[in-house]
């Protein structure tokens, strides 16, 4: 009887509300970063799905100890009423973890976490301001955690022209810190992989830090496709099957599987003869689903489509890294897309700063879909990678020793991440190999000029060798061919150019 009394539900609300720290409220510089974050994210991403250049506004002010008053802006398409409640007062809910589609967000946690979080440290709802066709919506929410249900109080409507959202809010136990880890370099790292956002942070001093677009062009937008036929487990085939709205399993595999053909139905019934194709997808069994799954391996596909992902691009990269570190030289790598377990395609690029303006040692910037991951670092396989790489082999000294810039970025539909605070990526199989590939090419590029300098640098050595003789040089051939000693000089001089160049300025 006991253990029936204590024997109980929870809702997703009351689980995250004693583990925040799943969530990235761990520490108060984590705490705070992890706001920032989560509401310039779903900025970004609102922007981007409604093809608007984001602007993105964030104000931080001390308003106790280890208190603080956080607003976030942007100019996006905001949110109607029906939907604020959700979007930011129940977890778990939202547009992104049923779609199959490149999107920073993923489970639809971050923001109701934020509010969870300012309900938990201050008692404070948050303030909402948003403005959606010509409506605007203010209002405070806050979230029952029994019932992971949102609350909406002091609702006022009117009408406008402004379209975005404005959310304002208190948080206690975080800390504003101007480190590897703080606000500001959450968010000068997401002027990096965003070159097409124009974003500005005032900080509690009074500072504003503002980092203006450097391309006016949106990201190629990411299309929602079904999962690709490589590395799909058994589980999933069936939960695909048995979800399908087509009559018949091969209608089901070429309508809810990317890149089935006709063609691939054919080789497949003839590989499996005792699996009848024309059945409802809806009684595949599970051995049949494993028949399938082993026999996708054996036929030869086509790679994942490439405009299903939303890289930040070569020229882009160049652009935004150029304009922010001023390196010596530059080198960008973008790999072709790939398939994770699950048919999850996934794309990786790299880059290799070095010298110029980059002051500090081997610091390693982290993305996935053009998000900043500043946290668990030694979990992640980006890092576990390049500090793995041997930089002597590209002429270089290694990472902590030259003045580097790593970056790595993941795109997908879904990114692998180590836990819900979606700060590291795992180390899966093939996924480690491509992060390794691309930093490596990306490396190649700086070994070449750093090459080229040494080999430059050697060549001006023996020029300026050659020319400590020439003075002597021509006054002793002048003496002996009694010649003028300046058209000998001269004569000499050009020789010496044409063998070795003007010099490194010339």
């Amino acid at each position: 009887m006991a253990l029936e009394q204590n024997f109980k539900e929870y809702s997703v609300a009351e689980f995250f509300k004693k583990n925040k720290q799943m969530l990235g409220f761990s520490g108060k510089t984590r705490s705070l970063t992890t706001i920032i974050h989560e509401y310039v994210t779903n900025s970004l991403d609102a922007c981007e799905e409604h093809n608007i250049l984001p602007n993105i506004r964030v104000e931080l002010d001390e308003v106790g100890d280890s208190k603080y008053k956080v607003v976030v802006a942007d100019n996006g398409p905001g949110l109607p009423l029906s939907l604020i409640g959700k979007a930011l007062g129940q977890m778990l809910a939202g547009t992104k973890f049923h779609r199959h589609v490149q999107q920073r967000g993923q489970q639809g946690i971050g923001a109701a976490g934020c509010t969870m979080y300012a309900v938990l440290t201050t008692g404070k709802p948050v303030h909402v301001i948003t403005g959606y066709k010509n409506k605007m919506v203010s209002c405070d929410i806050s979230i029952d955690f029994k019932t992971n249900k949102p609350k909406i109080e002091n609702v006022v409507e009117s009408d406008s022209d402004f379209h975005g959202i404005i959310i304002e809010a208190e948080f206690g136990d975080v800390k504003f810190d101007k480190g590897q880890y703080g606000a500001l370099e959450y968010i000068r790292r997401s002027a990096i992989a965003n070159p097409h956002l124009s974003i500005s942070l005032k900080t509690p001093d009074g500072n504003l830090v503002s980092f203006t677009r450097t391309v006016d062009k949106l990201p190629r937008k990411p299309k929602e496709i079904p999962p690709h036929p490589l590395g799909i487990k058994s589980h999933d085939m069936l939960e695909i099957a048995h979800s399908s709205r087509m009559p018949k399993l091969s209608q089901c595999l070429t309508t809810d599987l990317s890149r089935f053909s006709a063609d691939k139905v054919k080789q497949l019934k003839d590989m499996l003869p005792d699996i009848d194709f024309s059945i409802p997808p809806k009684q595949l069994t599970w051995s049949q689903a494993e028949e399938l799954v082993k026999a996708f391996k054996r036929l030869k596909w086509i790679a994942p489509r490439t405009d299903i992902l939303s890289p930040i691009g070569k020229e882009q990269i160049t652009k935004s890294l150029s304009a922010i570190l001023n390196p010596e030289v530059l080198s960008v790598a973008e790999r072709p897309p790939k398939v994770l377990h699950g048919g999850i395609p996934y794309q990786v690029e790299a880059a290799v700063a070095y010298g110029g303006g980059i002051k500090s040692k081997g610091e390693i910037m982290r993305f996935a879909n053009r998000a900043p991951l500043l946290f668990d670092t030694a979990a992640c396989a980006i890092t576990q990678v390049a500090k793995a790489i041997d930089w002597k082999r590209y002429n270089l000294n290694g990472l902590d020793n030259d003045p580097l810039v790593v970056l790595v970025n993941v795109s997908s539909t879904y990114v692998p991440y180590t836990g819900a605070g979606k700060q590291a990526i795992s180390a899966e199989e093939g996924l480690v190999d491509e992060i390794k590939n691309a930093i490596q090419e990306a490396a190649r590029g700086v070994k070449n000029h750093i090459r080229q300098k040494k080999k430059a640098s050697e060549i001006e050595k023996k020029r300026k060798a050659f020319l400590r003789y020439v003075e002597q040089l021509s006054t002793d051939l002048s003496y002996l061919a009694n010649e003028d000693a300046s058209v000998i000089k001269t004569g000499i001089q050009k020789i010496i150019d044409e063998k070795f160049g003007g010099g490194l300025n010339a």
